[in-house]
């Protein structure tokens, strides 16, 4: 379909897939079987100023959006997911200082990851995955200074980022009312990581969790203000949740490129299987579904960049539709395949195992239709 793109954003699309293409493809089983952090990447990400397309020009940015971030996630999904997600992540750990950050927080840290600097969101626990109120992290006012303890899990980009954004309890007797946002810099005493997971898929990616133990932050290092720490959560979440849609249609997007490829090329019964109405009917499916999945990330995207005030449902919906969608997709792409595709020698086992996840994080997709169910009785279309 055409999106319109203007041209500095058809620039930003062609660019992001030309790394992808070029230098991201030949590394992808080297990561996949290492689980290595690819660091190579991200430094050629932000050389090819891939960090600066949502920070604003003020701050050494491009002055994009939700939207700019967006195409650049998909591209580099369609070839490894894992990876890019190191980009994406950093862009979640980005914009609760874009969305509450006052004017010298954000010249402090915005030009930064402008430069690559690698950022991170830790807000899920050992007891508050769905349920994020639930969180145990406290920070305890001491003069100037806030001491965090606990720990936070599953962290993305966790142990490699130099920058986290942090949810810790300032007032347990308020619930949610209680929790404040901190930012939280690499090397503050009292700030270490625990174990590095060994997931199933996006394996490029870093999840690690991190350990608070008596680390002190200054005041001027809270967001917004104490016991706005929910909300910043709530409102980040509904700016980044489009950009795990657009993971989820790069997966699919490549897997559905793999598919076409290996159809043609793939014998059976004296002719290649793309001949075969069954599997024609299949790479239609697929490709529906991705272009619709697409369709939604992009517009909620640019909804948000618009200034729409209130968006929770559609970034819930795009959310939810396009992982879906992966799911779905690479579960057929895997079938097209055959034998071969369960096979690591082959592409589409790793895009199925890198799927699943973004059915899980970032609110998992059975709290998405919680969130759009109970917005169906307040707008009425």
């Amino acid at each position: 379909m055409e999106y319109f793109l203007t041209e500095k954003q058809q620039i930003i699309r062609d660019l992001a897939r030309r790394i992808a293409e070029e230098k991201i493809a030949p590394v992808v089983k080297k990561y996949d079987e290492s689980g290595e952090f690819p660091w190579e990447i991200m430094d050629i990400l932000a050389k090819s100023d891939m960090f600066r397309v949502y920070i604003p020009e003020e701050y050494g940015g491009l002055g994009g959006g939700i939207f700019e971030m967006a195409l650049v996630t998909e591209e580099l999904s369609r070839v490894c997911a894992g990876i890019a997600l190191g980009y994406a992540a950093t862009g979640l750990g980005t914009m609760p200082i874009l969305l509450f950050g006052n004017k010298k927080q954000k010249e402090k840290y915005l030009p930064r990851i402008a430069d690559g600097t690698i950022a991170a969101f830790a807000l899920t626990e050992a007891e508050a995955g769905s349920d994020a109120s639930n969180i145990k992290t406290t920070a305890v006012k001491d003069g100037d200074y806030y001491i965090l303890n606990g720990v936070k899990q599953w962290i993305t980009n966790g142990g490699e980022a130099d920058i986290y954004t942090v949810i810790a309890m300032t007032d347990k007797r308020k619930g949610a009312r209680g929790a404040t946002a901190f930012i939280v810099e690499k090397g503050t005493p009292g700030f270490s990581f625990g174990k590095k997971e060994d997931k199933m898929g996006i394996r490029a990616s870093a999840t690690r969790e991190l350990i608070f133990e008596d680390c002190r932050v200054h005041k001027d290092q809270i967001l917004a203000r104490p016991g706005m720490g929910y909300i910043v959560a709530l409102k980040t979440l509904d700016h980044s949740r489009p950009g795990v849609g657009a993971q989820a249609v790069g997966i699919a997007q490549g897997a559905l490129d793999a598919c076409l490829k290996y159809t043609k090329e793939r014998e059976q019964f004296g002719q290649p299987i793309a001949n075969f109405q069954i599997i024609q009917h299949m790479l239609a499916d697929m490709a529906m579904q991705t272009e619709a999945a697409r369709a939604l990330v992009y517009a909620t995207a640019r909804m948000i960049d618009a200034g729409a005030k209130d968006f929770s449902r559609e970034s819930a919906m795009c959310k939810c539709f396009a992982s879906d969608v992966a799911m779905k997709v690479t579960t057929d792409a895997v079938q097209i395949f055959g034998g071969y595709g369960y096979m690591k020698e082959y592409p589409v086992e790793k895009m199925m195992r890198d799927a699943k996840i973004t059915q899980i994080y970032e609110g998992t997709n059975q709290i998405q239709r919680n969130v759009i169910a109970s917005t169906l009785w307040k707008k009425n279309r």
